[in-house]
C-alpha cells in the first residue's frame, strides 16, 4: 500500500479471525512506521436478527473478535454487514439489532476496546442497511457510525442514487441528521456493481460498471469529506489508483 502511494488499507477478515496477538501487534507497529490508516472488516457470517440462538451469539463473538484484534493492529473502524430481515416487520428488526449493537458496545467499552463500530450499508433490499437505518443506529447508539457503500446503495436501489445530485442528497442527508462531523469522519466503500431487481449480484471493476465515480468523488470534494475510502473492486490496487487520481485531478480544478 505504501508503496503504490496509497494511505489506507482494510483488513478482510472475511471468514474468521485468526490472527493473534503477536501478529497484530506486528502489523500495528508497520502501519503506523509507514503512515497507513488501517479498518477492519468484520466476517460476513454476521446476521444480528438470526431467529437461531446459535448462530445469533456466534454473529456477537465474530464482530467482538474482530473489534479486538482490529484495535490491537491499531484499526479504528470496524465495518460489517448488520442482518436479514427474514420476512419480519423492518421497524422490529431495526429494534433487535439495535438491541444487540448496545450489548456490544457496551462489551467493548468494559473491555477497554476503543473502537468505531461501522454497520454498512447493504446491497439487497432482502438486507438490513437501507441508509435511513444505518443513519438511525449511529444517532441512537454511541461509538457507531455509518459505512457507507455507495455501490451498495446503487444496486439496492435498483439502479438509482448514480448521480451527483443523488450523491450530494446522501451526503446532506448525513450531515441533517448526524451533523457536519459525520462528514469530517466518514467510512466509504467504493466498486463497480453488476445488479439486478433483487439487487447487489457481484462487484465489479468501476470501468466495467455504470457506476458514475467521477460524480461521486465530486459530491464527495464538494462536501468537504473527510475520512476513509476503501476501493471493494475486483482489481482493487487498480481501482484504488483510479480513485485517488481522480481524486487528484477534481480537486486542481476546484483549485484553479
Amino acid at each position: 500500500i505504501k508503496e503504490l502511494g496509497l494511505g489506507c488499507m482494510e483488513l478482510e477478515f472475511v471468514q474468521r479471525v485468526s490472527m493473534g496477538e503477536e501478529t497484530a501487534r506486528a502489523v500495528r507497529e508497520t502501519a503506523s512506521s509507514l503512515g497507513v490508516v488501517l479498518s477492519v472488516h468484520a466476517p460476513y457470517y454476521i446476521n444480528l436478527n438470526s431467529p437461531e440462538k446459535e448462530k445469533l451469539e456466534a454473529s456477537k463473538k465474530r464482530l467482538l473478535a474482530a473489534a479486538k484484534v482490529g484495535w490491537l493492529c491499531g484499526a479504528r473502524n470496524i465495518v460489517f454487514h448488520p442482518a436479514f430481515y427474514h420476512g419480519n416487520d423492518p421497524k422490529e428488526v431495526a429494534k433487535r439489532v439495535r438491541d444487540q449493537i448496545l450489548e456490544l458496545v457496551e462489551i467493548l467499552k468494559s473491555e477497554g476496546v476503543d473502537v468505531v463500530l461501522r454497520p454498512e450499508t447493504t446491497g439487497k433490499p432482502s438486507q438490513f442497511g437501507s441508509l435511513e437505518e444505518i443513519i438511525a443506529l449511529s444517532k441512537e447508539i454511541p461509538n457507531v457510525a455509518p459505512c457507507v457503500d455507495f455501490a451498495h446503495l446503487h444496486a439496492r436501489s435498483g439502479g438509482k442514487l448514480n448521480s451527483y445530485e443523488e450523491f450530494s442528497s446522501i451526503l446532506k442527508l448525513i450531515k441533517d441528521e448526524l451533523g457536519p462531523e459525520a462528514l469530517a469522519d466518514m467510512h466509504i466503500h467504493v466498486s463497480g456493481i453488476q445488479y439486478t431487481r433483487q439487487g447487489e449480484r457481484e462487484h465489479l471493476n468501476l470501468r466495467e460498471s455504470d457506476l458514475r465515480y467521477e460524480e461521486l468523488i465530486q459530491a464527495l470534494l464538494d462536501y468537504e469529506v473527510k475520512g476513509l475510502v476503501i476501493c471493494e473492486s475486483p482489481n482493487l490496487e487498480e481501482d484504488a489508483l483510479l480513485l485517488q487520481r481522480t481524486w487528484q485531478h477534481l480537486q486542481r480544478d476546484l483549485m484553479t
